[in-house]
């Protein structure tokens, strides 16, 4: 008797996430609010706030703010629509029907993931687009300074999808899974210096709370790769800190992914 063998979790979950990309794109008001509101937000923050770093500064404020919400951008698109996105599957039985076909839980993610990478990659280069188009933001021309966006780029990805899926497991409902995952990062965002900017206005315990979360390492790499090195003089510690960024990144992944394993859940049985 001969058998089949089953497609490989890595095909499976390519396959789905081609699902998972028409699915998103035919929501307009997904693509809208993952893409085009973080890109708004950067245009009235930059255009309130672009003169304040003073004529004897080498990069504006609206500068300092096209680099650091990046992060915002990211955050976005893969933390709070992972979130979203794997609430509404499991409660409208999407989840239910998967489990009972040759897909893994590996797969799944592996799908998720991909969407979540061609849209995160879609909404840095609009916000790259914004920030240079509206605010004469430089990119950079040195082959380090693209590596070290590379690695801060695709480490920012993987933590903040893990902790997405992680996040999905303590939301009730679809309903209430957009404003319960958009408390956290809000608060984040000022907490780590994103919305508020120099760092080192905000009070010391602030950043002390702020620095055991990826937001303040994701928009401190970021602006290390599209500021002038003399900016890192408005860090916390006056420096770009490359190698502490990359250690606390790496060390969300590696925490994210573990817990999305221990609480991702196929139903809604708790």
């Amino acid at each position: 008797m001969s058998t089949v063998a089953l497609p490989s979790s890595g095909r499976l979950g390519l396959a789905r996430g081609a699902v998972e990309l028409r699915q998103f794109l035919r929501s307009r008001e997904a693509v809208g609010f993952s893409l085009i509101f973080p890109a708004l937000l950067l245009v009235l923050l930059g255009s309130i706030f672009k003169d304040s770093y003073g004529e004897h500064s080498e990069a504006s404020a609206a500068q300092v703010f096209s680099a650091s919400m990046i992060a915002y951008g990211i955050i976005s698109t893969a933390f709070i629509t992972m979130g979203v996105g794997i609430s509404a599957d499991r409660e409208d039985g999407t989840l239910k029907r998967l489990r009972g076909t040759p897909m893994t839980v590996l797969a799944y993610f592996i799908g998720k993931l991909t969407v979540v990478a061609v849209a995160t990659v879609a909404e840095v280069a609009l916000m790259l687009g914004v920030g240079v188009a509206v605010f004469d933001m430089p990119l950079p021309d040195e082959p380090g300074r693209w590596l070290t966006f590379s690695w801060v780029l695709a480490l920012s990805i993987v933590a903040c999808t893990a902790m997405g899926v992680t996040a999905s497991s303590l939301v009730r409902s679809s309903r209430s899974a957009g404003v319960v995952l958009n408390v956290p990062v809000v608060a984040l965002q000022f907490l780590s210096g994103i919305f508020v900017h120099p760092i080192t206005m905000l009070p010391q315990w602030m950043v002390t709370i702020a620095s055991f979360f990826p937001v303040k390492w994701m928009g401190q790499g970021f602006r290390s790769v599209f500021l002038p090195d003399s900016m890192a003089a408005h860090e916390m510690t006056g420096g770009w800190e490359p190698g502490r960024t990359a250690l606390v990144l790496g060390a969300w992944c590696v925490v994210g992914l573990a817990a999305c394993l221990l609480t991702f859940r196929w139903t809604e049985d708790r």
